[in-house]
């Protein structure tokens, strides 16, 4: 999973809204630990569940990592309460546990859908591009 986020962190530019969802366990702050390292931003990169949600400043000049959990949110007001919008257009937001909250943040937005084997070895990665940032992309 951290070897995916770096990959992808090659094609996040700022301004870009990436959604995870999964179970627990299923390595979606695994992800963005690899996406923080290709964006070589500040970390370290822990699961913000209970801090809701932290901002990553660039080392390297390029956009800073807003990275979100929204499992604990109770709704929409609670996600307008994070302004995340207020830095989206300059940072890459990835925001856990976001679908059915955050999706009106952006008219383009990557949707990762991560999913867990039985044996919990082995991961099944979905991507869904909305919007046309995304429509030769993925």
């Amino acid at each position: 999973m951290r070897e995916l986020g770096v990959e992808l962190a090659g094609l996040l530019r700022p301004g870009d809204l990436v959604l995870l969802s999964g179970p627990l366990g299923a390595g979606k702050t695994t992800l963005v630990q690899g996406i923080a390292e290709g964006l070589k931003v500040r970390g370290p990169i822990t699961s913000p569940t209970f801090v809701v949600a932290r901002v990553h400043p660039s080392l390297s000049g390029g956009p800073a990592l807003v990275h979100a959990d929204a499992y604990r949110l109770g709704g929409a007001l609670e996600v307008d309460d994070l302004d995340l919008d207020a830095s989206l257009e300059e940072s890459v937001t990835v925001v856990e546990w976001g679908e059915g909250l955050v999706e009106g943040l952006a008219d383009d937005r990557l949707e990762i859908s991560i999913g867990r084997s039985d044996s919990g070895e082995e991961r099944t990665v979905r991507f869904r591009g909305i919007g046309a940032r995304w429509e030769d992309i993925i």
